[in-house]
């Protein structure tokens, strides 16, 4: 009987170290360089990982790699003491917020099973599909949305969801080949228009109803800012100064940023423009937990 037992207990520990080596190894593929080596070195004391193995692309493709936490834990179960030794230190190796994004994969795209591209800067970036959904029926009734630093295009694919066209903007050709594919997925990549460019060199010839700004805010470290200054931590430019720029592209603008964003500064954008622009600011909640802040100015804000 513990012969049988034994047995078992082996052949579910190979099992999930096979399963573990799959999972790191893509989770590998979003460590920096540096981290890597680490990651390798430490996981080598519990299966054999193949340097070449490792994924020269830093995208996310897979669709087991949310197991990861549950399989650390199973293994544990199973492993030597040195074994658990390693175990810590592997999940430590991988960046913690690369492994927190990724298992709220869903949250960002409830359809990521069915081939959805996005990379580690898109993990941290891109709007969670619940919110996006609810900034685009905010938008309804205008023609033609456009989405200035579309990123994969988790926006993009909202607006185009509620029949609206959109214009969706990115700098890198590869954010604009996710958010393409994205968009596919989703079934309306007829309804957006793709451009590789910088939106402030754009800017002169664009012409639309709203402009969507989700400008980047400075990855994952923007958490750690008691308030956030769209003044001095957006990027690539002011918060004042893009929002200028967005006005002249289109008489409403939706803006989208940090929860600890200073809403002093969100109010004095409304005088930017002669008369002052209505403008509404709201809290984004996903289960209960605020996640960010939507400001929309013009005719898509409330008139209330």
């Amino acid at each position: 009987m513990l012969l049988q037992m034994q047995g078992k207990k082996d052949r579910l520990k190979h099992l999930i170290k096979g399963t573990l080596l799959k999972s790191f190894g893509r989770l590998i593929g979003l460590c920096e360089v540096k981290q890597r080596s680490k990651v390798i070195k430490m996981f080598n004391g519990v299966v054999k990982f193949k340097k070449d193995g490792i994924p020269s692309k830093r995208v996310l493709q897979e669709r087991d790699a949310n197991r990861l936490l549950a399989e650390v834990h199973l293994m544990e179960g199973f492993c030597s003491e040195s074994d658990k030794i390693l175990l810590p230190g592997m999940a430590d190796a991988i960046h913690r917020d690369v492994v927190k994004y990724w298992l709220r994969r869903y949250s960002l795209f409830s359809r990521f099973d069915e081939g959805i591209k996005i990379d580690e800067e898109g993990l941290f970036s891109v709007t969670p599909e619940e919110i996006a959904k609810h900034q685009a029926a905010h938008c309804h009734g205008a023609c033609t949305v456009i989405d200035a630093f579309t990123g994969v295009g988790g926006n993009a694919i909202q607006f185009a969801c509620m029949n609206l066209h959109v214009i969706a903007i990115d700098i890198d050709p590869k954010k604009i080949e996710y958010a393409r594919h994205n968009a596919e997925v989703y079934g309306v990549a007829d309804r957006i228009d793709f451009i590789v460019g910088d939106f402030f060199q754009l800017a002169p010839t664009l012409k639309g109803d709203v402009v969507f700004l989700s400008p980047p805010w400075g990855g994952p470290e923007y958490i750690r800012a008691e308030k956030y200054d769209i003044e001095t931590m957006l990027r690539p430019a002011s918060g004042f100064s893009l929002f200028k720029v967005a006005l002249t592209v289109a008489p409403s603008v939706a803006y989208f940023l940090p929860r600890t964003v200073d809403l002093d500064q969100l109010s004095q954008l409304s005088w930017v423009s002669s008369p002052p622009l209505p403008y509404e600011i709201e809290r984004n909640y996903v289960r209960d937990e605020v996640k960010a802040v939507t400001a929309y100015y013009g005719k898509i804000a409330s008139q209330k």
